[in-house]
């Protein structure tokens, strides 16, 4: 698979920060580009309500599914699809959206403006962003912080 999945002491810290900002229980979870879904599964893992992971890899669908029924976790849910497309299309919104596109993905920064001109956050949601060092999101509107682990950064939007 065509991958680069997000190191696990980004993704410890990552959780670590979004623990102290949202009830995982009550949490109606995007995770967007979800290779592997290693981030979905976490947020499963925790308890959130539902957890849609769009990814358009087949391989990557299949593995996500697989490893979300050997876990016996019911709440995720997995869209095979472009997330572009797939942002245009969907009906309903979220408590977290989390996005980890490609790097070398030209259309990256027209991502926090796709999610809050769709407005498919729900009241209080974030938005996070995970890119690397050549985008900055510092004058989005919506954009709250950013945090940095190596050469991954994460961008907060609410």
């Amino acid at each position: 698979m065509p991958l680069r999945p997000t190191t696990d002491l980004a993704k410890e810290s990552l959780f670590n920060i979004l623990n102290n900002r949202i009830d995982f229980e009550d949490c109606a979870v995007l995770d967007l580009f979800a290779g592997t879904g290693n981030i979905s599964l976490e947020f499963a893992s925790r308890g959130a309500k539902d957890v849609v992971a769009v990814e358009l890899n087949y391989k990557c669908t299949e593995f996500i599914a697989k490893s979300a029924r050997d876990m016996s976790f019911e709440n995720v849910f997995i869209v095979k699809a472009n997330v572009f497309n797939y942002l245009k299309s969907v009906k309903r919104t979220f408590d977290l959206i989390f996005a980890d596109p490609p790097y070398e993905m030209k259309e990256v920064s027209q991502l926090p403006m796709q999610v809050f001109e769709q407005k498919l956050l729900n009241e209080d949601g974030w938005f996070v962003l995970e890119h690397d060092t050549s985008v900055s999101f510092k004058d989005h509107p919506n954009f709250i912080e950013e945090r940095q682990y190596g050469k991954v950064h994460f961008s907060f939007f609410q």
